[in-house]
């Protein structure tokens, strides 16, 4: 499949790019789609919550009334987790939420993101660019020139360029990530991708490992 490499003001630069059919190309798997960002929002709970069973409440273990006779329930302590109070039962614990995922299962969800923007044409390829200081301005100004500032927009580059993630930062609609480090759910989040130019030599690298 080949596209048109587009500069920051939104016209064709009379390239064209080949997306590998291996990568932009696949049949999606919507499956594993669900698992890898299933996966990656269980990574992203700390997991830190914890409540007191009776044994960590602090109070006597007296025990209050006498076991028969009085024509109530039975109580141990002024830890019993019926008391206003008293201990929790079965209550949060720390714990870990993340669990194994296989490599080629979490390379096929990226592969089928990937081959499923490109087959509804939510891909830009844009020609590489840089800022030569912080301003968000500018970034909306490709955004619009695009056509993609009215959605959730990803823009991929081959490296982190310091000015450009300042650039975007402050815009809730817009990440950029760089293409070594591509995960299934920011792609999903986003509606449409920004792709420069150099990063699919990137990306392809990658993901044919």
């Amino acid at each position: 499949m080949k596209v048109d490499v587009l500069n920051i003001s939104g016209k064709p630069t009379g390239r064209q790019v080949e997306l590998p059919a291996e990568i932009f190309g696949v049949t999606p798997n919507e499956h594993v789609v669900y698992l890898s960002v299933k996966q990656y929002l269980a990574n992203q709970r700390q997991g830190t919550h914890k409540a007191k069973d009776r044994g960590e409440i602090s109070g006597s273990t007296r025990k209050l009334k006498k076991q028969k006779g009085t024509g109530g329930a039975r109580a141990g302590s002024i830890k019993n987790p019926l008391f206003r109070g008293g201990g929790r039962i079965f209550g949060p614990q720390p714990r870990n939420y993340g669990f194994k995922l296989n490599k080629k299962v979490k390379k096929l969800a990226r592969l089928s993101v990937l081959s499923d923007r490109a087959a509804n044409g939510n891909i830009r390829i844009v020609e590489d660019f840089t800022f030569d200081s912080p301003k968000t301005k500018s970034y909306v100004s490709i955004l619009q020139a695009l056509g993609v500032n009215n959605g959730k927009s990803l823009l991929v580059t081959p490296e982190l360029d310091h000015n450009v993630v300042l650039s975007a930062r402050n815009l809730p609609d817009a990440r950029i990530s760089k293409a070594s480090d591509l995960n299934t759910y920011e792609m999903l989040w986003a509606s449409n991708l920004i792709i420069s130019e150099e990063s699919i030599e990137k990306i392809k690298s990658t993901l044919t490992k």
